[in-house]
């Protein structure tokens, strides 16, 4: 995507949210864990000359159009193709003095555009949907060698779906008769032939397999607790760590991670002790998560699900 298209296309999410919240005029080190496009990057970076930004992404074309966007940035920015998971190691040279760490999880704006990624079903594409095309199964993959409850357990778990069972064997039963599925708009047919949803319902039935389909393949729940506790333990003393979730699922990991940092006892009520080494290192910000204003909504659709929780490292 041409650095023109791609600039139109992004539309950060929250971004005023987040540049206030990392304090962002204040200059510092900073790590953008979802670097995407480039959006919430270029806004620290002009937030303050003093800035500087460690870019993660695993997207070798996300990490491609950043870095014609960034250009102008020169060395004030790094970029890093990994999986945010793997923070603890590309910045650990820069430990105990990152001002603010942000990662948006959502996918972004060129995944869902791209008429080959099979991340949208409003293009027939192959059903990949990974982040990297460097590895990992493609859903079209998951779907040929995955078993009928597994793969109903997948949709439930990760989409929140309750017709999981009967997509899943819709899509088995469609397998067994050598038709497997490989493209996006063979699966979201199926998929609301399955559901037989209201003609009153505004998201389209396959809306919630898809995401549980993109979340198994790029492994995206299985790493999140665990990178909020690394993040939180490289920021310096009064760094933030503020992250963007799009669905239920996230958003309740990173909350109960917050709630472990600020030291919230996990341990069985009956217990007379605390054994589970609750301690706090970090003020919650967000009581509550914020969300996008109505006029956010209005010119950035993909903004209406997003919550922004927010933390402060105390020591």
């Amino acid at each position: 995507m041409p650095e023109i298209e791609a600039e139109k296309a992004h539309k950060p999410v929250l971004l005023d949210e987040v540049l206030q919240i990392l304090l962002a005029t204040g200059g510092g080190v900073f790590v953008d864990c979802t670097l995407g496009l480039g959006g919430h990057t270029e806004a620290i970076l002009n937030s303050s000359p003093s800035s500087k930004v460690i870019g993660i992404d695993r997207d070798t074309d996300a990490l491609r159009s950043a870095r014609e966007r960034l250009a102008k940035f020169g060395d004030r920015v790094r970029f890093v193709q990994s999986n945010f998971s793997d923070i603890g190691e590309i910045v650990a040279g820069e430990a105990g003095q990152i001002s603010g760490i942000v990662a948006d999880l959502g996918v972004s704006s060129m995944q869902l555009d791209s008429e080959t990624r099979g991340f949208s079903f409003r293009f027939d594409a192959p059903l990949d949907m990974r982040m990297s095309l460097d590895d990992g199964q493609t859903v079209a993959e998951l779907l040929a060698e995955t078993d009928e409850k597994e793969l109903a357990d997948i949709i439930y778990r990760y989409g929140e779906e309750r017709h999981s069972r009967r997509i899943a064997k819709w899509i088995v039963e469609r397998r067994e008769n050598d038709e497997p599925i490989t493209t996006t708009l063979e699966l979201a047919e199926l998929v609301r032939r399955a559901v037989r949803t209201s003609a009153k319902d505004k998201t389209h039935p396959a809306t919630r397999t898809f995401q549980a389909l993109r979340i198994a393949v790029n492994g995206e729940l299985e790493i999140l607790e665990r990178f909020v506790f690394d993040a939180a333990e490289l920021l310096k003393t009064t760094g933030t760590l503020a992250v963007i979730t799009f669905h239920s699922l996230e958003d309740r990991i990173v909350k109960h991670a917050f709630q472990r940092l600020a030291g919230r006892c996990d341990c069985p009520p009956r217990l007379p002790t605390c054994v589970c080494g609750a301690k706090k290192t970090v003020e919650i910000l967000t009581k509550k998560p914020i969300l996008p204003s109505e006029d956010e909504k209005q010119d950035n659709p993909r903004s209406r699900s997003a919550k922004l929780r927010a933390c402060r490292k105390l020591n």
